[in-house]
């Protein structure tokens, strides 16, 4: 005796089987990296970051409120691989996560002014108090909106960052 539908659904079951176990391999792949990824690597665009260790090969951090002087970057772009960032003025952070991918951002200086931070030229910067020898330049001024250097008066040096336009002028602290 045939019953009709039969072997149709013979043929659609273990293709929907399938699909289901695809959707859960992948679910269950990118619930492990983000289970597994640093606080910095979880950070969306517009957050901001205080990096507690500036070792050059070990770079740790944690999600701050942009407000904060200790909030040293804002997340200016993500990836889901290594990518150029637009110029020198971003710092560029690479997490390999366990799936074998990778996150990568383009990070923003986003000093406050009367702040004091450390630069250690192969190193991401890092909030430093102004009384510390760690600490190695004081943001004099921070002007929102502008680029243009000549409006550090009193300044040492000047940083610049094209999006969005921010000058700041440093001294020593």
């Amino acid at each position: 005796m045939k019953f009709p539908g039969v072997r149709l659904a013979a043929r659609v079951a273990p293709g929907l089987l399938a699909v289901a176990a695809l959707a859960a391999a992948v679910t269950g792949c990118s619930a492990v990296d983000n289970a597994t990824k640093s606080d910095v690597a979880k950070t969306q665009v517009g957050d901001c970051i205080n990096i507690t260790n500036n070792s050059p090969t070990a770079t740790e951090g944690e999600k701050i409120d942009c407000s904060s002087p200790k909030a040293v970057y804002k997340v200016f772009q993500t990836f889901d691989a290594k990518t150029e960032c637009p110029s020198n003025e971003y710092t560029s952070y690479t997490e390999d996560l366990v799936s074998g991918g990778t996150t990568f951002m383009c990070l923003a200086p986003n000093f406050a002014q009367d702040a004091c931070y450390n630069d250690v030229s192969t190193s991401p910067y890092k909030w430093a108090d102004c009384a510390s020898p760690e600490a190695t330049f004081k943001v004099l001024q921070r002007i929102d909106g502008e680029t243009d250097e000549l409006l550090c008066d009193n300044a040492d040096q000047f940083l610049t960052v094209p999006d969005p336009k921010t000058l700041f002028c440093v001294a020593a602290p």
